[in-house]
């Protein structure tokens, strides 16, 4: 499903190999969910969103940054169509 999450992402502030953001900007960390991996955040290319780390029992993964209240967190509005 996050396929493209794996992809190489070269911000201004990332680490060339692997994407991970050197510093979260406070904003986000003011409205991020409790028990998310902070420390290893990057930009999802494909939709504009911060991913975290999670190494899970079985794999290591990159899952969407949620809100307290379950929303994503993204660097831009989504392109979904407005209702007239």
């Amino acid at each position: 499903m996050f396929i493209a999450a794996c992809d190489d992402f070269q911000g201004t502030n990332s680490s060339p190999a692997d994407g991970i953001l050197r510093e979260l900007p406070e904003g986000v960390r003011a409205i991020a969910a409790p028990n998310q991996n902070l420390s290893a955040v990057r930009v999802d290319p494909a939709d504009g969103c911060y991913v975290y780390r999670y190494a899970g029992p079985v794999e290591t993964t990159y899952l969407p940054l949620r809100t307290v209240e379950g929303s994503p967190i993204c660097t831009r509005a989504s392109d979904a169509p407005v209702a007239e």
